[in-house]
Order: C-alpha cells, then structure tokens, then sequence
C-alpha cells in the first residue's frame, strides 16, 4: 500500500498540482490585496467614499460604528464583507481567463499530418491486397494494368 500511495504521490501531475496550489494561495493573496488596497478605494471614490467592509446589519437592532463592535457583541450580516469577496472572485476568475487564453494562443495546436501516400492496392480481380507498383498479381496472376487500380 505504501509503494502505491508514493507512486501516486509522486507522479507528474499530482506535483503540478501541488505547485499550482502553492501559486494559486500566493495569487489569492495578490489579487485580495488588489481589491481591497486599489479597487475598492477607487471604487469609493464613485460611491461616496462608502466603505464596504462597514457594510453590515447587527442582528440585534442596533447601530454599531463599525463591524468589529457589532460582532464584539451580536452576531451580524457582513454583506459588505461579500461583496468585497464576490470582487475578489471575479478579478481572480478574469485574470485566470486572461492568462489560460495567452496560454493556449501560445501552445498553438500542430496541423495534423498528411495521410502517409498508400504502399498497397487491391487486385481488381481476387481482391487481394498487393504492392503498389505490381503489374501482375501474386495471388490469382492476373496482369494488372500499368496505371493500377487503387
């Protein structure tokens, strides 16, 4: 059992994998960072400098200055907190879109082969398979035509 889990801990893609998850945690903490230090402040800008991350209703009733004092005392809704990471989301989906679609641009696909130039050719009379370039068939001797039948 132990020879077979290494096996299948070792293959190729199992290490791809492991490496992509690395770099995909990295590119979360990239594009988080993308959101809430330059997207959202510039998205402010156009939405009266509202706060996202303050964005929130205490379960409770009552009015809190920000999310941290509501949640020190009810539970609340942070939708705001959502939003925030609905963004982050589709800037991670988009920038993964744009760099499978530069990825695949370069791996451009080869043009299939031509089909290789037939070697054999039916004897027009019994049928059996023969060399190209026979003028006479080995099977039931009869004279084949120069041109040959194909």
């Amino acid at each position: 059992m132990w020879k077979e889990f290494k096996q299948f801990a070792l293959k190729g893609n199992m290490l791809d994998l492991a490496v992509g998850v690395i770099i995909g945690g990295g590119f979360n903490g990239l594009i988080t960072s993308l959101v809430n230090d330059m997207i959202m402040p510039f998205i402010s800008l156009f939405t009266g400098k509202l706060d996202f991350t303050n964005m929130f209703i205490a379960l409770d009733g009552n009015k809190y200055a920000t999310l941290a004092d509501a949640q020190a005392v009810t539970s609340t809704i942070a939708y705001g907190s959502f939003i925030t990471g609905l963004i982050n989301f589709l800037l991670t989906a988009f920038v993964v879109f744009l760099l499978v679609k530069q990825l695949n641009k370069l791996h451009k696909k080869e043009a299939p082969a031509p089909a290789p130039a037939p070697t054999t050719k039916v004897c027009p009379y019994c049928k059996s398979e023969i060399h190209i370039d026979a003028v006479k068939c080995p099977h039931c001797a009869s004279e084949l035509a120069q041109s040959g039948s194909h």
